[in-house]
């Protein structure tokens, strides 16, 4: 596509912004539509959360091209930012103080995009015909062309139900006034609806121990509150994470302190607890498991659904997607991130390759094209996008090549069991082969011709 004007991104957070400083300095010419009111609209949400990657991992580097001449201070790459230091000191800057101020089109809402003058199912001539993106602001709607798009709206705004198979639990929409989803501020702005209350959490991801633990923290500031966790497995020590073994030292604390306080008995343990029935009696919230037959129950003040997040893929239905059925990434991505397969956080750096689907010129990039996978890290979304800007721009070998070694995660899981791996890495360390392999034991199992993952 080196003949290629306009690149149109979706989202205007820390991957949608490294895709815009990408293109920009391929010489194409990026136009961001933000949903929220200004660029990091989805990172505000969390704003008070601690990154368990420290800033050398959080700059992305064109990006930081494009800040150098503004006077912009590098923060120190070895400290932590919370979210809200991530909007202030990177975020923020990059939107409002480089050329991308020009191009990103903040209170913007994609509605649907498809090829002008082309219906999905029509084919001849399709790969010529520009996108149409319609997309509504203050002023009603709009409509955009653009010769590549590159979503990265991300998934914060679409989080899973906390029913177990998938569908939000029997009563779930009728009991909205106490749960709340993904991870909210309990020891800041959301302290009054927490503090002194038994607050239940569902969930065994960073987001589910997290909160948990700030509400440990929580009940010794304010007597009263009491954590239960909600564990849909039947083995806790799955959420304690790699330990020391994790490259990521903040994450490999995170699951310590949280594997202390659980033997501690600071957090109520419920374990095999597959919600399916929510109901609101007396002022109090009773979350079911289990059918009438044999149901389980617990009684909180509140519920806190933290299960992960889903794309929005609603306003794609015209485009021509390659998607995993199950884990709804593009296909050669979906086989490195299966968490039936291999939850390893060390997934093998992709880029347009692995990413491209049957709509020549569109892709889905950061925690958007992982799905319903729950291992996304940021800097693996600051590879796709340099990678599909190399691609766009027609520089077939700089897409192609791997700019990014990821950190181990110290955890593997080998046929759906997580268990602590040596130092050595992650089911002997992560693939150095060009292949279709998300660690060294699956490289060694692909070149002999097996088929799904080989570490299993």
């Amino acid at each position: 596509m080196s003949d290629a004007k306009t690149v149109a991104i979706i989202g205007a957070g820390p991957v949608g912004l490294a895709a815009a400083a990408h293109v920009l300095e391929r010489g194409l010419s990026p136009i961001v539509l933000e949903a929220g009111p200004e660029a990091g609209h989805a990172v505000r949400q969390w704003s008070h959360v601690q990154l368990f990657s420290p800033w050398e991992y959080n700059v992305d580097k064109a990006a930081a091209r494009l800040l150098a001449p503004t006077g912009w201070n590098s923060p120190d790459p070895q400290s932590y930012p919370t979210g809200g230091e991530l909007l202030d000191r990177y975020l923020t800057p990059l939107a409002t103080r480089t050329p991308l101020r020009d191009v990103i089109r903040t209170s913007s809402r994609v509605s649907a995009i498809s090829r002008a003058g082309f219906d999905k199912a029509k084919t001849k001539g399709r790969e010529q015909a520009p996108f149409e993106i319609r997309y509504q602001n203050g002023k009603g709607p709009e409509v955009l062309r653009a010769d590549a798009v590159i979503d990265t709206s991300g998934s914060w705004f679409s989080p899973n139900p906390a029913g177990r198979n998938g569908l939000p639990a029997i009563g779930e929409r009728e009991c909205a006034g106490r749960i709340a989803y993904g991870m909210p501020d309990v020891r800041g702005a959301a302290r009054a609806r927490y503090a002194g209350k038994t607050v239940a959490v569902l969930g065994a991801g960073h987001s589910a121990v997290g909160t948990l633990i700030d509400l440990v923290h929580l009940a010794d500031e304010a007597p009263g509150t009491q954590a239960i966790w909600l564990l849909r497995g039947a083995d806790p020590a799955k959420a304690f994470g790699g330990g020391r073994n994790d490259k990521l030292a903040a994450r490999g604390e995170l699951g310590s302190t949280f594997a202390a306080l659980v033997a501690a008995g600071r957090i109520k343990v419920e374990t095999e607890f597959g919600v399916t029935h929510l109901s609101e009696s007396e002022g109090r919230l009773t979350i079911a498991s289990g059918g009438c037959c044999c149901a389980r129950s617990v009684v909180a003040d509140e519920l806190i659904v933290s299960t992960g997040f889903r794309p929005d893929l609603s306003f794609l239905s015209e485009l021509r997607l390659r998607l995993d059925p199950a884990i709804e990434a593009p296909v050669a991505l979906a086989q490195l991130i299966d968490p039936n397969e291999h939850s390893c956080g060390t997934v093998r750096p992709h880029g347009a390759r692995e990413l491209a689907h049957d709509e020549p010129n569109f892709y889905l990039a950061g925690m958007k094209s992982y799905g319903r996978a729950p291992t996304f890290l940021m800097m693996t979304g600051y590879e796709q996008v340099r990678s599909i800007a190399a691609e766009l721009a027609g520089d077939k070998e700089a897409a192609a090549r791997v700019e990014l070694v990821l950190p181990e995660t110290g955890v593997c899981t080998r046929g759906g069991v997580e268990s602590a791996e040596a130092a050595s890495g992650c089911c002997g360390g992560p693939a150095k082969e060009d292949v279709s392999a998300c660690c060294a034991a699956d490289e060694t199992a692909k070149k002999a011709g097996a088929s799904g993952c080989g570490c299993s």
